[in-house]
């Protein structure tokens, strides 16, 4: 039924064509001018001033038909239909006419255009595609209704679709960082000619507040050749930042102006903005590690220092035994790692089977989260030495040393004293031989 309706509706609207050809003659060329012509100029998907991109399955797009009055007399009237081929109907519905009109004027000597509202199915391709279109119209001063035919081709464009997102949205402000920006067409028409600026600054329309927060980071380039990405496809550019430490924890706008052609040959321009959140930097290491003595227990010490500009959070230091060591695996948690502050970790010494004294090649590792609450690692390799604290060292003459420096002492005390008495014995008995 379908079939038959497209089959009358091309009768209907073709039937005056050998008309036409024959008021030309067979073989007239269509760039001569005749008395009162109306010759066909381009036609496009879009308005009179702006051409649009389509793609397979659009509804309610229009379609202009641009003519010149190349005769020597205004127009008025100007009717037109237009004979599309199978895949595309009205936007009034499939089986309906397509109808377009004109309330102007066309002067002598101008162009007009006419402008038809049609639907895509979804199956139809990017590729051009024939038509033809009846115009009806009158001279101004003449009675009557003049009509022309005019066969022509049109394109179904496709759409392009840009989109523009980084591969790592996070930066780490106080160090330089690598970043890769992907730029994808989704769309089904190609983008040629693919540039990219980075824009120093972006306002909003009234000029009065900024955007961006860039003004202070550090780029290594500031513009990029991308080239022509095809449909369904994607291309990357690389450069690297500097985040000074005053943006730490924010959002970083970075405003791209990308500039490309689309399936009409029109530039375009279009500001896309690519946005990072900054980390504070979280700069840890490992310490000072050593054993000492507690009591009669050996403990591996070492101190862990956060030379960033934010808190490490949750963090556990780990003990791990390499290289034929039998220590014992430990985990500690110790925390937040402040920064500028050194935090001391202490683990007893602990084996896993029979004792082994004597170098232990060790890892210490220290596992944290930032305030995205992503966790990192940071590990320290060293080399400690134990020994076995129940075996009593061989006496040397320094373990005497005390007993003896005692016994001297109360020695000599001893002989003062007998000295002292021995004096008092004797002058008592001179002091009684007197009397």
């Amino acid at each position: 039924m379908k079939t038959l309706v497209y089959v009358m509706i091309s009768l209907i609207v073709l039937s005056p064509v050998l008309d036409a050809y024959a008021q030309l003659g067979k073989g007239d060329s269509p760039f001569e001018r005749n008395f009162g012509d109306v010759k066909f100029l381009d036609a496009y998907f879009g308005t009179l001033d702006n051409k649009i991109e389509v793609t397979p399955g659009d509804k309610n797009v229009p379609l202009t038909v641009v003519f010149a009055n190349v005769g020597s007399q205004d127009i008025t009237g100007i009717k037109g239909q237009l004979l599309m081929p199978m895949g595309f109907s009205s936007s009034d519905g499939k089986g309906a006419l397509i109808f377009a009109d004109s309330d102007s004027e066309a002067t002598a000597g101008k162009h007009f255009s006419l402008t038809f509202f049609v639907n895509l199915d979804k199956g139809v391709s990017v590729q051009q595609f024939p038509a033809t279109v009846k115009l009806d119209y009158t001279r101004l001063r003449e009675s009557g209704t003049r009509n022309s035919f005019f066969d022509f081709n049109f394109r179904v464009t496709g759409e392009s679709i840009l989109n523009l997102k980084a591969d790592n949205p996070f930066l780490t402000s106080l160090k330089t960082n690598d970043v890769t920006v992907e730029i994808t067409n989704t769309g089904t028409a190609p983008l040629s000619n693919v540039k990219v600026v980075l824009q120093n600054s972006q306002f909003q329309s009234d000029r009065s507040t900024t955007l961006t927060n860039i003004e202070n980071v550090v780029f290594d380039q500031n513009e990029w050749d991308i080239g022509t990405i095809d449909t369904k496809s994607s291309k990357k550019f690389s450069f690297s930042v500097y985040v000074p430490e005053n943006v730490r924890t924010e959002t970083l706008h970075t405003p791209l102006l990308v500039s490309y052609f689309n399936a009409h040959g029109d530039k375009i321009e279009d500001t896309r903005t690519v946005d990072f959140y900054i980390n504070g930097l979280i700069d840890a290491r490992i310490y000072d590690i050593k054993v000492i003595e507690l009591g009669d227990q050996q403990t591996i010490i070492g101190d862990i220092i956060n030379e960033g500009n934010i808190n490490a959070l949750f963090a556990f230091v780990t003990l791990e035994p390499l290289e034929g060591s039998n220590l014992k695996k430990v985990t500690q948690f110790i925390d937040e790692l402040e920064t500028d502050s050194p935090v001391p970790f202490n683990i007893p010494v602990e084996f896993d089977g029979e004792p082994k004294y004597g170098d232990h090649k060790i890892k210490v590792t220290v596992r944290y989260k930032d305030d995205l609450r992503q966790e990192h690692l940071v590990s320290e390799i060293a080399t400690v030495t134990l020994k076995d604290m129940t075996i009593k060292p061989e006496p040397t003459p320094m373990d005497f040393a005390p007993g003896i420096i005692g016994l001297t002492i109360a020695g000599v005390a001893g002989y003062v004293i007998f000295k002292k008495i021995k004096k008092r014995k004797q002058a008592q008995a001179e002091e009684s031989q007197t009397h």
